[in-house]
């Protein structure tokens, strides 16, 4: 499902992501109120979501469609980078600049609806920034690290960095297949939904600080 305030945006990526054989386009809403009723009436796997639209936003759209079972793909633009952090709060499993390719979108939208995170550098690097300008007593108290490994620990500090699993095999000089069952093991552990969240944790628990990445 295709969500944004602008129609020639939501029309053109709809008609984008419809003519892929893999992707069916269930619906589009031009806010977050029609966003909400209109999943909890089709029930996609994802929801394109844009963050500034009027009557309800993405951001607060975003945990009721959550709730509902979907994934949501964030788009942004860099003149919104502040609301990295809170959209990962909130729920998203990752964000798409609305400028980028058409084939990056298709990608992007594969991507989270298969159940991973897209979580680029550059979007990593704006949610540490975010992150280190938030007063502690607006964090919300994250889950116990206690019931990880030393290994998975390691692990948890390398996805926070915005490593991939192929990037934290070299660095860690395991098989991909290994850091895949460590992140499997993590988000189980700490009660996770996929490496967004995964993210978020890292820097509340404080196992990375800003300046650390």
């Amino acid at each position: 499902m295709v969500v944004d305030d602008q129609q020639m945006v939501r029309e053109g990526f709809a008609a984008l992501l419809g003519a892929q054989p893999d992707i069916e386009v269930v619906g589009q809403a031009a806010d977050g109120v029609e966003a909400v009723a209109l999943v909890r009436a089709e029930h996609p796997d994802l929801v394109l979501m844009d963050i500034r639209m009027p009557r309800m936003d993405g951001l607060a759209a975003t945990p009721l469609v959550v709730a509902e079972g979907a994934r949501v793909l964030m788009l942004t633009t860099f003149d919104l980078d502040e609301y990295v952090y809170a959209a990962l709060r909130a729920g998203a499993s990752g964000f798409l600049l609305k400028d980028a390719p058409a084939a990056e979108l298709v990608h992007a939208v594969r991507v989270v609806a298969a159940g991973e995170a897209l979580l680029a550098p550059s979007v990593t690097r704006k949610l540490i920034e975010e992150f280190a300008r938030r007063p502690d007593q607006q964090r919300a108290a994250p889950p116990s690290l206690n019931g990880l490994t030393a290994r998975e620990t390691e692990v948890l500090a390398l996805i926070a960095q915005g490593l991939s699993n192929q990037e934290i095999a070299t660095r860690l000089v395991v098989a991909e297949q290994t850091v895949k069952t460590h992140v499997g093991r993590i988000l189980a552990k700490l009660e996770l939904r996929d490496r967004a969240q995964a993210v978020v944790v890292a820097y509340e628990s404080g196992l990375i600080t800003p300046g650390s990445a």
